[in-house]
């Protein structure tokens, strides 16, 4: 029987393998893979009622205490369970595809983070409900003196389990506010880096260095969360410095021509947040002009190439009308030697001679 049984069982398998691999070429897709999932967890049902009718059929004058078939049967319907929760287990994956499909639509990548953690989430709470199942209803323990006998050591475990549960209300925390998405470029603490993945413990952040660095998401719901990302613009402040010998005229017409060259690239600029120009300070070795601007869209690579336009421009331009930039000089007053010696010697008289 029990032979028949497993070929009954690998038979139906090949057969639900086969049946949903032509539905997943059609179109009935997740019903195919669905259909295909179930093989495996057919045959080892179909085994483990084959184990049942030969444990309910098995001679008394071989078991006349029926202990054997007790046990048989308790196998076989151990058998029969563990192969139902297996199907159940496999066809989170059926689950997955729907989640998948709705978290799709939404605008955010974090909800796609969202799925495998589910995913796991749903498949531990089927292993933990087979498992009691199997121990309360097939093996007659008492789940509840079970749990009772847990107490005393329940208080070790919560403290022992307190940096988990922190972690773990931390990534409610981080799913429901949605402080980030994946691949955003984030500073938490002192980190900084792209976020990479979000867990139900911890948060994977790949730092510009190319190292990965590992957050608790307790550590993570409780720090400041600086989203670099979903900035509008990029700042920039560039202080362009020029020679105190420059006459009023052309310190007018160099802000002209960082005016004129901020005008020329109004598409660069945050809508709300026009680019500003000032003659606002003398420096020590200089006159100071202040340029403000906010580039958008804020990437950063793009922001490099367009700061190196414009510098390469403003190089030019400022050549072109004889406008020189300063840089940090100093200005020494030397004695003539004659004086030096002078000096010295009427230093010396002013000794107390012996």
């Amino acid at each position: 029987m029990l032979l028949a049984a497993l070929a009954v069982g690998r038979t139906v398998s090949f057969i639900l393998t086969r049946r949903g691999q032509r539905l997943r070429d059609g179109r009935f897709a997740t019903l195919g893979k669905a259909v295909q999932l179930l093989g495996s967890p057919a045959a080892l049902l179909i085994f483990g009622i084959g184990l049942w009718l030969a444990g309910s059929l098995m001679e008394l004058q071989l078991d006349p205490e029926r202990n054997l078939r007790r046990f048989w049967v308790a196998v076989a319907q151990t058998v029969i369970a563990l192969a139902v929760g297996w199907a159940i287990y496999r066809l989170v994956e059926v689950l997955e595809v729907f989640m998948a499909r709705w978290t799709s639509r939404t605008r955010t990548q974090l909800d796609d983070q969202l799925v495998p953690m589910l995913r796991k989430s749903l498949r531990l709470f089927i292993v933990i409900i087979v498992f009691l199942f199997i121990a309360q209803n097939i093996y007659q323990w008492d789940i509840g003196a079970l749990l009772a006998g847990l107490g005393l050591g329940g208080l070790a475990f919560a403290l022992a389990a307190q940096d988990a549960l922190k972690n773990l209300f931390g990534s409610v925390v981080i799913f429901s506010d949605r402080p980030f998405q994946l691949g955003d470029w984030v500073r938490i603490a002192e980190h900084e880096g792209f976020v990479e993945e979000v867990g139900f413990r911890s948060t994977r952040l790949r730092t510009f260095d190319g190292y990965l660095v590992t957050l608790p998401n307790s550590t993570v719901a409780n720090s400041p969360v600086v989203n670099v990302a979903r900035r509008p613009s990029i700042r920039r402040v560039l202080n362009v410095t020029i020679t105190y010998d420059t006459p009023p005229e052309k310190v007018q017409r160099a802000v002209d021509i960082i005016q004129e060259m901020l005008d020329a690239r109004k598409d660069h600029w945050q809508e709300d947040r026009p680019p500003r120009v000032y003659f606002n300070d003398f420096n020590a070795a200089s006159l100071n002009m202040i340029v403000f601007y906010w580039y958008a869209p804020p990437n950063w690579w793009d922001y490099m190439a367009f700061n190196h336009d414009f510098n390469m421009e403003l190089l030019k331009r400022f050549n072109e009308e004889g406008i020189e930039f300063a840089f940090p000089t100093q200005t020494l007053y030397l004695k003539q030697a004659s004086d030096f010696s002078a000096d010295v010697s009427l230093r010396r008289g002013d000794l107390p001679q012996d």
